[in-house]
């Protein structure tokens, strides 16, 4: 769990968490602060225990550097990347679970825009700037995804251990992509809802991440 100030959800984010039915599997939640200023870290520094492990960067970096120290902390045998603003609903675990318990999957992406789950009606132009850098996304990799900026990605412990991410911000998600492709990985998606936010609530993705993951698009399935 990347969390960047975010003091009004982490701690229902991470209690949801550890409610999430996941079958007869242990879970363990490691949360990586990326240098948070609004408190949150106070708030971090007393739910650490022992299902909850928590680390702290002295600054801010980037969702991408918070995953890339979560991963080194990661001793499961799957993995789930679960935002701290709850835009992701951990109670939907077992619909991306399912296709790895089944053997079928070593990654699941959750999809905003597949299947019938309900969504918040929210940022018409951030949903063409997805549109349009999946499509550029699934041209280099040859995979037909339909959410490759989603923030839900669900992926064996095997895959985290041979992944090198090197993005520090929201381009680790072209990277991851391009990555598991390279990788040979069976790939499966499923549809999720989704509870957006704006920018007034706290939303931290700009067009300069876009343009960004457009250059890790390129630079990650040419390289």
């Amino acid at each position: 769990m990347p969390v960047y100030n975010e003091r009004l959800f982490v701690k229902k984010a991470i209690v949801q968490v550890l409610k999430a039915k996941v079958g007869e599997l242990k879970k363990e939640v490691i949360v990586v602060d990326d240098g948070s200023n609004d408190g949150t870290t106070q708030i971090l520094r007393k739910v650490k225990s022992r299902k909850v492990k928590v680390f702290f960067q002295k600054k801010n970096i980037g969702k991408g550097a918070a995953i890339r120290r979560g991963l080194k902390e990661v001793t499961g045998d799957i993995v789930v990347i679960q935002d701290a603003d709850l835009e992701y609903n951990p109670m939907e675990y077992s619909l991306l679970l399912q296709p790895i318990l089944d053997k079928k999957a070593d990654v699941v992406f959750g999809s905003r825009f597949l299947g019938d789950r309900p969504h918040r009606v929210l940022n018409y132009w951030h949903m063409v700037g997805n549109n349009f850098l999946t499509r550029v996304s699934n041209m280099m990799t040859n995979i037909n995804l339909t959410d490759m900026e989603t923030g839900y990605k669900m992926f064996t412990g095997e895959v985290a251990q041979k992944l090198k991410l090197q993005e520090n911000r929201f381009g680790m998600e072209p990277e991851f992509t391009a990555k598991i492709a390279k990788m040979d990985c069976r790939i499966f998606e499923v549809g999720i809802s989704y509870s957006g936010r704006n920018y007034d609530q706290g939303k931290k993705i700009s067009w300069k991440d876009g343009v960004h993951a457009l250059w890790c698009i390129l630079k990650y399935n040419l390289e």
